[in-house]
């Protein structure tokens, strides 16, 4: 323990302005990247389902969920990682044609 200009005495433990901050970017550092895919008035749902199991792997099953997704929640996370990866796989979505944005997970 350390005494204080008034002479008090303070934890060790106290959290700071400092030691806040410096928390709360490690907080934000360690979540992870995800990739959004947006609905859009072009592309057809069997396109789409067919892009998800080409690009990611996804079963039919899962990529008609993920599709379905986008169609009526208008968007979907198809991906999640680092941000190199994600950036990839955003390059590799709008190759295909479909609208996709990165983010940090929520």
């Amino acid at each position: 323990m350390g005494l204080c200009e008034t002479g008090m005495t303070l934890s060790a433990a106290q959290a700071t302005p400092e030691t806040v901050e410096h928390t709360e970017i490690l907080e934000a550092e360690d979540r992870p990247w995800v990739t959004v895919v947006w609905d859009d008035p072009v592309n057809l749902m069997h396109y789409v389902t067919y892009i998800f199991q080409k690009l990611f792997g996804y079963t039919k099953a899962k990529a008609t969920e993920l599709m379905l997704q986008v169609h009526n929640e208008g968007k979907a996370v198809v991906s999640s990682g680092s941000r190199d990866k994600m950036e990839q796989d955003v390059r590799r979505l709008h190759a295909a044609g479909l609208w996709a944005t990165m983010q940090r997970d929520d």
